[in-house]
């Protein structure tokens, strides 16, 4: 009886240390990091302006499929309501500023944006836009300036970086109709290693920096532009998609916020369903790649826009305009991929880049800009008073 005992004893111990050897929690995996990303910006595009492209079209929009969302504060350093230029600074980098200044924190001292910062671990990085290159939101991204309308000197930055793979949009004039009488296209092609054009069509999607500057002002309207925007993305997905360390896209959605200011429903719409279509090209190539982050939000809502039954009966919906200028509302961020768990809950503007970063698996990067220290700070700093009143 006691050999039995001793028996069983070492048989429940067996089938204890197997049963311990069963349950054993496997090691957590580390999260995917994303090699890509395509950060895109509905400029003046809040819920209700996405809403009423839902209502237009039946809901059928590319939106509606990302996983995660989340709630984006957008008030600047120096006022509740932001414009484009400070609103666009707080998405590119992490600080907010104060109306009216790109790419500088309120001091007036230049900031590292997530478009720099992926450049300086070896992605190439690029831009498109329907309105000028040198407009605030896609100036945000490269340039250091204290005043937005200094669109002779944002280009003077653009042609002269290191940054900028290719950029798309609009505004030529800032480059060969200046007022300085220099012609900068001209630089860019002989001095600076730009292929310039001034159209989509024939680009050699293989060479590594190209600028393409389509009109002399903002692309038009959506109705007159076509595809233009959409196009434009997947002619940069062509040029980037074989970058040995990945990329980093920033896509703008330009004349959202155009349409807003001059309540004007129809071409907002036209706007919306042509930024759709860009984000679906995204969504689209996210989806097949597997490695890429697909962030979509806005620098503010414009219009203060409202969905309503003018007779009160609930059943005529039509879009009414409180403004003409911008709003505080909140924005919505939407993303996709790897590192999008990130991009839930209520969050400011300046939040965003630390989450692409970290999304990359780069944190603690800096924000160092050495290029912009020493007498180019001071000049930034003697024009400053006399540029933001201008």
């Amino acid at each position: 009886m006691k050999k039995l005992t001793t028996l069983s004893l070492i048989a429940l111990v067996i089938m204890g240390m197997l049963s311990a050897c069963g349950n054993k929690k496997e090691e957590p995996q580390e999260p995917a990091k994303a090699m890509n990303v395509i950060y895109m910006i509905g400029d003046g595009m809040a819920l209700p302006q996405v809403y009423a492209a839902m209502l237009a079209s039946g809901d059928n929009m590319t939106f509606s499929q990302f996983p995660y969302i989340g709630v984006v504060d957008t008030h600047s350093a120096s006022n509740d309501i932001t414009d484009s230029a400070a609103g666009g600074t707080a998405l590119a980098s992490d600080h907010k500023t104060k109306n009216a200044m790109v790419g500088m924190n309120p001091d007036t001292i230049p900031v590292m944006t997530v478009l720099e910062a992926l450049k300086g671990q070896g992605k190439e990085t690029g831009i498109v836009v329907s309105c000028y290159v040198t407009h605030a939101t896609p100036a945000t991204f490269y340039a250091k300036v204290p005043h937005r309308r200094q669109y002779e000197d944002i280009a003077m930055q653009l042609a002269e970086s290191e940054n900028i793979n290719l950029i798309i949009g609009g505004g030529m004039k800032h480059f060969n109709q200046r007022k300085d009488s220099l012609n900068l296209v001209e630089r860019m092609e002989n001095e600076l290693g730009w292929k310039v054009y001034d159209t989509l069509a024939d680009i050699d999607v293989t060479c590594k920096k190209y600028a393409v500057m389509a009109n002399a002002d903002h692309m038009p309207k959506a109705a007159d532009r076509g595809d233009f925007l959409p196009r434009a993305v997947k002619t940069a997905l062509q040029t980037l998609d074989d970058a040995e360390n990945g990329f980093f896209l920033m896509v703008e959605g330009s004349q959202i916020d155009f349409a807003c200011h001059a309540a004007d429903s129809a071409w907002m719409l036209d706007e919306m369903m042509d930024f759709d279509y860009a984000v679906k090209v995204a969504l689209d190539y996210a989806k097949e790649k597997g490695n890429t982050l697909v962030v979509v939000t806005a620098d503010h809502e414009t219009g203060g826009l409202t969905m309503i039954d003018k007779l009160g009966k609930y059943t005529n919906v039509s879009l009414n305009y409180s403004t003409g200028s911008h709003t505080c509302l909140p924005v919505l961020v939407y993303a996709y991929g790897p590192g999008a768990e990130q991009f839930t809950g209520w969050m400011q503007n300046r939040d965003l880049k630390g989450k692409i970063l970290k999304a990359c698996g780069y944190e603690n990067i800096g924000d160092s800009i050495p290029e912009y220290d020493g007498p180019k700070i001071k000049a930034i700093r003697t024009n400053l008073d006399s540029n933001r009143n201008n």
